[in-house]
């Protein structure tokens, strides 16, 4: 796979800092059992970086400290790590919300069966990968057959209440662009995406979060591959919108890797970025549990358009760039 942070260094990003920390993303490891040609991470089958109990114990211990609100699970498929169950029933019992970055076909494999009543029991956020509503453009982008298990497993959360009113049970989709494009407004997709999918198999869900692809990772090495890396990175550097920087997901996140190395986000991650604590050396997240971060310098590059570009794109979907913290500047 080609590398792409050489190309994203001499960047002229803005300077952002952190704001207080409200949620903890952690990579349970990159063991998935799809591989996905979006993909940042390069997950897949017969990936072999898992967390271990060691590291786990590590999370749990900093969420006691009473650092966050939000533990945010993720890999891979972090359902396939074996302390998945153990950081959600620790988190829950802190009063920490949990999501859960499922792909939906995890949850009809087998010795995962019980794995969507699991979530149900403990109220944790669901958000699920769904590229498309179409047949064709997720089996394109997913393997084919995915876009039948995703309904199969849409269709088990909304048994169990999931995407349904009054439950609390929240179940969001995920959207990310077939390509070298930035996605189309949120809303009006969403719309679109509740009428196509309750119509064809009356499935329900809470909220549709717009990604855009960034340029690391699987994703950034094939479009080297096709000739398209600049010309996508000048895509979103004229779709940059300076009022979207304030609202950037790094500012109150912290990332973890699966070995409990902690980066400023989950891109950064992906491209071994350090975060910008003390230099020279890594950080890992037990030397950071009596420690404040707000405050700190962000790193950044110019992979970093690609959540500002636009409507904005985080974990969370689009950016609301009416509602702006201030501050952002070094």
């Amino acid at each position: 796979m080609r590398a792409t942070l050489p190309l994203l260094e001499n960047s002229d990003f803005p300077a952002v800092r952190r704001t207080k920390l409200e949620t903890l993303q952690v990579n349970l490891g990159y063991l998935c059992n799809q591989s996905c040609t979006h993909c940042h991470v390069s997950a897949g089958p017969n990936r072999r970086e898992i967390m271990t109990v060691a590291t786990a114990d590590v999370v749990v211990e900093f969420m006691e400290r009473g650092a966050v609100s939000t533990l945010d699970l993720t890999g891979g498929a972090p359902e396939m790590n074996a302390n998945f169950r153990r950081l959600v029933s620790a988190a829950r019992a802190l009063g920490i919300d949990v999501i859960d970055r499922c792909n939906l076909t995890i949850l009809g494999e087998l010795g995962y069966e019980s794995l969507a009543e699991f979530l149900a029991e403990n109220g944790v956020k669901v958000v699920a990968s769904l590229p498309c509503y179409t047949e064709d453009l997720v089996d394109q982008q997913r393997g084919k057959g995915v876009y039948r298990e995703s309904i199969d497993g849409l269709l088990k959360l909304n048994a169990l209440g999931y995407g349904q009113a009054d439950t609390g049970l929240i179940l969001d989709l995920v959207y990310n662009p077939q390509g070298a494009v930035l996605p189309p407004p949120q809303q009006a997709l969403e719309a679109q995406y509740k009428h196509e999918l309750d119509s064809r198999f009356g499935v329900q869900f809470s909220n549709l979060l717009t990604l855009a692809n960034l340029p690391v990772g699987r994703f950034g090495s094939v479009l080297q591959a096709k000739g398209k890396f600049d010309d996508y990175m000048q895509l979103l550097k004229n779709s940059h919108r300076i009022e979207n920087v304030a609202a950037v997901m790094c500012r109150s996140m912290l990332s973890v890797d699966w070995q409990g190395y902690v980066f400023d986000c989950d891109f950064n991650q992906m491209l071994g970025l350090e975060m910008a604590t003390e230099p020279g050396g890594r950080t890992h997240l037990k030397d950071l549990l009596h420690t404040c971060l707000e405050g700190r310098a962000i790193t950044v590059r110019d992979h970093c358009f690609g959540c500002t570009a636009g409507q904005g794109s985080s974990c969370g979907g689009a950016l609301e760039s009416g509602k702006l913290a201030s501050g952002l500047v070094a």
